[in-house]
């Protein structure tokens, strides 16, 4: 591969258009080569906002992502479409031999998630990362050094908070956990270094705002070292987009960062007329701005060194994360019942 990686993009939405974005305004050994999107006026929308700032011009403009993809255009791929196109879409980037970023999840069911895995298993180098960006936060990498240098002895518990604005319309209960817990699903197990082996779904009183899915949620998790995860979820939360996680550890509690620390420079703590106060970000992008940079860059640069970014989640991640999520979805159609998560191999042999 050359010292340059031509990057295509499947899908303009919120998370194509803010890698594009990223691109364009310069990643080290990276262009952005081409943009896929069935909407051709949107797509070729955002490759003219782009133009200027490339000295080779703008990106080429597909309606297909699977045109995009044999065309010879691009050496890597991201893929950004709506969820039910990201398998079918890897599996093409897969057979054509380019490594690939597929925003999370990698399917939207297990099944799907292995049919991946198992493509990937069986290629003579690894091509697949999945974003999930929160390995590449700050904040939570900081969390994971505190954790790995035992200064606060071993991990009890751990407490995570992850609130919306508002929630996506037409999802129901279960999207909660397959669309927006699924960050935690993978995070947690990666800062305490166990899979999740059992889970429980529970609620509250529901929120009177939003009526097409139950709102606020809490999720257990338990891990195979005996680790006890909390998750809060509040998709429809109105104040600001919130993240929060503490460890509980046997020597101290270690918590994320207040988020004026970590969105902007200019974001201060307001304190006046006997209130103290500071702003929160309307949604994820500028909450975790720096780790999509820094993913983007880590992926970029393995890439050119065909091999998959340190630190990044493989496909078999992803499929981990999509299993724990469905045994989450099985608790909340049992009203709460305890379940033992699949293996891995269950999922690839279809036991799951």
């Amino acid at each position: 591969m050359s010292d340059q990686l031509s990057i295509g993009i499947i899908g303009t939405g919120v998370m194509g258009s803010d890698h594009a974005h990223n691109l364009a305004r310069g990643v080290r050994g990276a262009r952005l080569a081409a943009i896929a999107d069935a909407d051709e006026s949107r797509a070729r929308a955002l490759a003219d906002s782009l133009g200027g700032a490339q000295p080779d011009g703008g990106p080429r403009v597909f309606t297909d992502g699977r045109e995009m993809i044999a065309s010879g255009a691009v050496d890597a791929v991201i893929i950004a479409a709506p969820d039910p196109f990201h398998a079918p879409l890897a599996l093409a980037c897969l057979e054509a031999g380019l490594p690939v970023l597929c925003e999370k999840p990698l399917a939207p069911t297990a099944a799907e998630a292995a049919e991946v895995v198992r493509a990937h298993d069986a290629l003579a180098r690894p091509l697949m990362t999945v974003g999930f960006m929160r390995r590449f936060d700050p904040g939570y990498l900081a969390l994971r050094d505190r954790l790995a240098s035992g200064a606060d002895g071993a991990l009890l518990m751990t407490h995570s908070v992850h609130r919306n604005v508002e929630a996506y319309p037409g999802q129901d209960s279960s999207a909660t956990v397959t669309n927006s817990a699924v960050h935690e699903i993978d995070i947690l197990p990666w800062l305490s270094g166990h899979e999740v082996v059992e889970v429980q779904w529970a609620a509250g009183r529901a929120s009177s705002l939003i009526s097409e899915r139950h709102d606020p949620q809490l999720l257990l998790l338990r891990d195979a070292a005996g680790v006890l995860h909390t998750v809060e979820l509040q998709v429809h939360a109105q104040y600001g987009y919130d993240v929060r996680c503490e460890l509980v550890c046997e020597r101290a509690s270690v918590e994320l960062p207040p988020v004026p620390a970590l969105v902007e420079a200019d974001e201060v703590i307001v304190s006046s007329g006997l209130a103290r106060s500071s702003a929160y970000p309307a949604d994820w992008r500028p909450r975790f701005a720096a780790a999509y940079r820094a993913e983007l860059a880590a992926w970029v640069g393995a890439s050119l060194e065909g091999r998959l970014p340190d630190g990044g989640a493989t496909a078999r991640d992803a499929l981990r994360t999509t299993v724990v999520a469905e045994a989450i979805v099985r608790s909340m159609e049992q009203d709460g019942a305890r379940i033992t998560v699949p293996s891995i191999d269950d999922a690839l042999n279809g036991r799951a």
